[in-house]
């Protein structure tokens, strides 16, 4: 299978201070890892783009955008930090960044929609699945997989995607801007109680959310994923699958308490893999998330691309 990966140097360039776990290096250990396990070759590498304001208006409130640009664009100039909550700062490089990582995803979509390549994963920093239709938190800004996941339905005519985030955290801003959304049906597991305290009681019917306790191993999370995401996922027969893909449920990931490996990443790589090849003409996009532990992270996402690609 053709694998389109998507990048670009400006994600590096968003910083939110010495020692914060979403850094710059998280994308430097997926690139140095694929280069020295020759991953690399099987990989259709692509620039990402930038979003435009109206392809993150189809995921956001258009004053949410607005203000995002008054707040972060200007510090490309002033070369200034500017505080977004407790977690999350902008810098000179974030507005490009939070733009190329949103374009990432439209791009992907299309290259996938259009057959460009068969699936993709889009290796993009900041990461998006905490963004809520009117605010930005959690390391994010704009949640790029609603933001692709609407293109795929609203400019390009699909009727009904998927979106499975398997990140530690749960996806509230996900949750938040498709709830009530019965064109999207999506699936997730995370630890709970953890960041940012929400999932337990779903906001929509359209919503399988799997808090998973403290502690608990890939074996547990699988029995879940059988039980709960898998019968959901068939019955709704999604013409696209969308990926929130976080690495740090890892075991030697310190930001959550989770026991999973490579291998369970692997393996709910090759559930989702399946299900699109059934109902969605194998179509895959994938939008990295969390995973801060680098040497853990590129492992996974590299479990995760193997499959994507069919190797």
């Amino acid at each position: 299978m053709t694998l389109a990966f998507y990048s670009h140097a400006d994600c590096r360039a968003h910083f939110m201070g010495r020692g914060h776990p979403e850094c710059p290096e998280r994308l430097d250990a997926i690139s140095d890892h694929l280069i020295a396990t020759g991953l690399i070759d099987s990989l259709d590498m692509r620039e990402a783009p930038l979003a435009s304001a109206s392809q993150l208006e189809r995921a956001h409130a258009a004053a949410h955008v607005r203000e995002m640009q008054a707040a972060i664009e200007p510090l490309r100039v002033s070369g200034e930090h500017c505080q977004i909550d407790p977690d999350t700062s902008a810098g000179p490089g974030t507005w490009t960044a939070a733009l190329r990582a949103a374009g990432a995803a439209v791009a992907a979509t299309d290259a996938v929609i259009d057959k460009e390549a068969e699936t993709a994963f889009c290796a993009v920093r900041p990461p998006g699945h905490h963004a809520t239709r009117d605010a930005a938190m959690g390391f994010c800004f704009f949640n790029n997989v609603c933001v692709a996941a609407r293109h795929a339905l609203d400019v390009r005519g699909l009727a009904r995607v998927a979106i499975v985030d398997f990140d530690v955290h749960h996806g509230n801003g996900t949750e938040d801007i498709i709830a009530g959304d019965d064109r999207v049906l999506m699936a997730s597991f995370f630890q709970h109680p953890l960041y940012p305290y929400s999932g337990a009681v779903p906001k929509g019917t359209n919503m399988v959310n799997v808090p998973v306790p403290p502690y608990a191993r890939g074996a547990q999370v699988r029995e879940a994923i059988e039980a709960m995401w898998l019968p959901r996922l068939e019955a709704f027969q999604p013409q696209m699958i969308f990926i929130s893909a976080g690495f740090d449920a890892h075991r030697e990931d310190e930001l959550g308490q989770l026991g999973l490996v490579e291998g369970d990443y692997e393996w709910i790589t090759r559930q989702l893999v399946a299900l699109a090849q059934r109902h969605a003409g194998g179509r895959i996009v994938s939008c990295l998330e969390g995973g801060y532990n680098l040497s853990a992270l590129a492992r996974s996402v590299a479990a995760h691309l193997r499959v994507l690609a069919g190797l």
